[in-house]
C-alpha cells in the first residue's frame, strides 16, 4: 500500500487536527455540566419544592444515566436489528477487524450484522473492552478490502478514542434536560410554580417566566451541543482511521461511495443517528440559506467536508 509520507510530514496536521476536536469535545461537555446545573435551580425556582425537588429530579435522571450506561451496546445494537457476525460466514469482516485491533492495541469488539441493503456502520459500547461494531450487509457487499478496511478503522477509532463513552453520556444529558424541562413545566402548569409563599419564586413573576424559559429552551440548546459533539467525533474518527491504516485514499474512497450511494438503512432513526459513520436519515436539498440551518440539527460533518480534510494529508 501507498504511505503517507514521512511520520514527521503526518503528524503536523494529523495531531493538530486530533488535539483541537478533543480540546472543544472538552468544552462542550463542560457546557452540558453547566447547562444541567442551571437547569436545576431554574426547576427549583418553578415548582416551589425548593431542593427536595432538585434531588428528586437528579436521582431520576442518575437512574437513568446509570442504565443508559451499562446497556447502552444492547439498546442500540436491538434498536438497529443487529445480529451476531458468524465467523465462518463473515470471515473477512472478523479478519479485518482483527488485523486493525492489532495495528491499534485495542480489544477485538463483538461483531454484528444488520441486514439492510444501504451501506453503514456504526460502533458502540461503554468502553473498549464491552465495545461492538455493526455494519450493513450492504457495506460488504458494496466496499472492496481497501474500502471497507477504512471503515472498520474509522469505527475502531471510536473506541479507541472513547468516543462511544461520550456519546453516551452526551445521550444522558440531553435526557436529564428534557427530563428537568418537563418535570419542571409540569408541575407550573399545576400549580406548583403559582405559590406566593416559599418557593415558586417567592411568587415574583420574573424569576418564574425566566425560569420557564429556560426550561423550554434548554432541552433544545440541549440537543444542539449533543450533535456538535457528534460532529467533532466524526471527523476525529477519521483522521484517527488513517492513523491506523496509514492509507487515506481507502476511507476517502469509502466517503465517496456513501456519499454517492442513495439508499437509506431501514433501522435508522434520530436516537441513534450520532452512532453511525454516515446520517442514516433521509436529508433535505435545500437552497444554500436553508442548509446552513439544517446543519445546526445533522450529526454529522457533510461528507464532503470529510473528504476535503482527508485529501490534505
Amino acid at each position: 500500500m501507498p504511505c503517507l509520507g514521512s511520520s514527521s510530514e503526518r503528524a503536523g496536521p494529523l495531531y493538530d487536527q486530533v488535539t483541537s476536536n478533543k480540546r472543544r469535545s472538552a468544552l462542550l461537555i463542560a457546557a452540558f455540566v453547566a447547562l444541567i446545573a442551571v437547569m436545576g435551580l431554574a426547576f427549583s425556582v418553578a415548582i416551589g419544592f425548593g431542593p427536595i425537588g432538585v434531588i428528586v429530579a437528579v436521582l431520576i435522571a442518575g437512574a437513568l444515566a446509570f442504565t443508559s450506561y451499562w446497556k447502552s451496546d444492547s439498546i442500540a445494537l436491538a434498536m438497529s436489528r443487529a445480529q451476531p457476525a458468524d465467523p465462518q460466514v463473515y470471515a473477512r469482516l472478523h479478519n479485518l477487524v482483527e488485523g486493525l485491533c492489532i495495528a491499534s492495541g485495542t480489544p477485538v469488539p463483538r461483531l454484528y450484522v444488520v441486514d439492510d441493503p444501504a451501506p453503514n456502520a456504526f460502533a458502540t459500547g461503554r468502553n473498549p473492552r464491552h465495545a461492538a461494531i455493526a455494519v450493513t450487509t450492504g457495506l460488504l457487499e458494496k466496499m472492496n478490502r481497501v474500502e471497507l478496511e477504512g471503515v472498520l478503522a474509522h469505527e475502531l477509532s471510536h473506541i479507541r478514542n472513547y468516543d462511544i463513552l461520550v456519546s453516551t453520556l452526551a445521550v444522558t444529558m440531553v435526557g436529564a434536560a428534557a427530563l428537568l424541562s418537563d418535570f419542571g413545566i409540569r408541575f407550573m402548569w399545576f400549580g406548583g410554580g403559582r405559590r406566593s409563599g416559599d418557593g415558586g419564586g417567592g411568587g415574583n413573576p420574573i424569576l418564574l417566566v425566566g425560569a420557564l424559559l429556560l426550561l423550554i429552551l434548554a432541552p433544545i440548546l440541549a440537543v444542539l451541543m449533543q450533535l456538535a459533539i457528534s460532529r467533532r467525533r466524526e471527523a476525529l474518527a477519521d483522521m484517527s482511521a488513517v492513523e491506523i491504516t496509514r492509507y487515506p485514499p481507502g476511507l476517502i474512497a469509502a466517503l465517496e461511495k456513501l456519499r454517492d450511494d442513495g439508499t437509506v438503512v431501514q433501522s435508522g432513526n434520530r436516537a441513534t443517528a450520532h452512532l453511525w459513520i454516515e446520517e442514516p436519515v433521509p436529508t433535505r436539498e435545500d437552497t444554500e440559506q436553508a442548509k446552513r440551518w439544517t446543519h445546526l440539527f445533522n450529526t454529522h460533518p457533510p461528507i464532503e467536508d470529510r473528504i476535503a480534510a482527508l485529501r490534505e494529508l
